[in-house]
């Protein structure tokens, strides 16, 4: 069931970033941005562009640099601000998308060893995801201009003819501007339909009136797959509508087959995935794990905070040897969730420190898969530029996530604030399986 939510969200967000609504977004956001405030532009829509796939690679990372260098300023300087948003930040986003649907779904399979009627919630990590937005931007910013730049130096080259090129490229059409008018109305159309789906007098399909709590909303949490299909899928066509990418309905079926095509290496994955969690299940190895490892967690009596702590730093040792998010998390899940559970700690929380965890290394092993396309970005402006090199630039931002990432997760549980709309930080756990 997750990986078919998982695919409704895909075949809509493949007709956004095919019809070059995501990249339109992103050059729009980045190209007229005043000199001041490059910087923190710069890292909200490197946080925000993992919507856009590939595109917050390919595209936003290497137009970072050209707009540094076009009013002056350090090209690298430029790269590693985006390379520590896209990257670093990669836990951070303004609102969910299909990274928290993937992860989720290994969630639930893993929560449901323990509670068989326990139901993922894509909005579970909402709060947590947006305050590593606001708390990392500042970050990058101080970053950025006091220590980075500094570093560099005043840079003293000249932008060539192929960075003029490009920087013109990023300038948007008068069709482009016309197709953001129409996806900014078509992704109004669709909120507008959600909250009258909730809202209207005497007709409210997305709420329980016959629940209490978080639950009442229980009906709008299933729903949001089906909102973001639309949102994706309707201000993909509406851009591409006005720009020309999209002329019939058989380019938009196109688009989809493309874009589950991408994602063919991921299926296989999840195959294997899927067994592995089933084995578990089917061993009644997962709840053995999970209780024995709770009866001894909880002998050491530790903090749930600290618990956290270690999943985070466990994710981040991960991290530098094995780049996806999904493979380490399909592993890790069937034994920490479970457990975590048992101690009381919500499967939300669990997954919001693995989140975290998972990030900030990103920027600081070589075997990521990006990391050899950054270099090369960086050795366009650069040519002798290393391994080594592009590691120091970016060990500041690495570790400054780092002691933000576990203070931000041991304030979470220390505040018991929620994670999102009906997500909270501890679980209640059942007497006994």
């Amino acid at each position: 069931a997750p990986l078919g939510l998982l695919l409704v969200i895909i075949l809509g967000a493949a007709v956004a970033e095919r019809s070059g609504l995501l990249a339109a977004l992103i050059r729009a956001s980045l190209v007229r941005a005043p000199n001041r405030l490059m910087t923190p532009i710069v890292a909200i829509i490197g946080m925000v562009s993992h919507h856009a796939s590939d595109a917050a690679y390919i595209v936003f990372i290497p137009l970072a640099a050209v707009a540094y260098a076009a009013v002056g300023r350090h090209p690298l300087v430029g790269l590693a601000a985006a390379f520590g948003a896209v990257s670093g930040g990669f836990a951070g986003n303004i609102a969910p998308g299909q990274l928290d649907v993937l992860l989720f779904g290994f969630t639930q399979e893993a929560a449901r060893i323990v509670d068989p009627n326990w139901t993922m919630n894509p909005l579970g990590n909402w709060w947590f995801i947006l305050a590593i937005v606001v708390i990392f931007t500042p970050a990058i910013w101080y970053i950025t201009d006091r220590i980075i730049e500094p570093r560099l130096g005043r840079w003293t080259g000249t932008m060539d003819e192929e960075s003029r090129k490009e920087l013109e490229r990023s300038e948007l059409s008068d069709d482009e501007r016309k197709g953001l008018r129409r996806a900014g109305l078509a992704a109004l159309a669709v909120v507008g339909l959600f909250a009258a789906l909730m809202l209207l007098p005497g007709y409210h399909p997305l709420v329980n009136e016959d629940a209490t709590g978080p639950a009442r909303f229980q009906p709008f949490y299933a729903a949001l797959i089906a909102f973001f299909f639309l949102l994706f899928l309707l201000t993909g066509i509406a851009f591409g509508s006005a720009t020309g990418t999209v002329k019939n309905s058989s380019e938009v079926v196109q688009m989809m087959q493309e874009g589950v095509k991408t994602i063919a290496p991921y299926l296989v994955f999840v195959f294997f995935a899927a067994h592995f969690v089933a084995m578990f299940n089917w061993s009644r190895l997962g709840p053995i794990l999970a209780i024995n490892g709770a009866e001894a967690l909880q002998a050491l009596a530790l903090p749930a905070a600290l618990l956290l702590v270690s999943v985070l730093l466990l994710s981040s040792f991960l991290d530098l040897f094995i780049g996806s998010a999904s493979a380490k998390w399909s592993a890790l899940a069937p034994v920490v969730v479970p457990m975590f559970m048992l101690l009381g700690i919500s499967p939300e929380m669990t997954t919001a420190a693995y989140r975290m965890g998972d990030s900030y290394t990103n920027i600081m092993t070589p075997l990521m898969s990006y990391f050899p396309l950054v270099l090369a970005f960086a050795r366009r402006w650069e040519p002798g530029y290393g391994v080594g090199s592009l590691l120091a630039l970016m060990l500041p931002y690495a570790l400054t996530f780092m002691a933000l990432g576990i203070a931000m997760t041991v304030g979470w549980v220390m505040l018991d604030l929620p994670l999102g709309p009906g997500a909270q930080v501890y679980y209640e756990a059942p007497a006994r399986l």
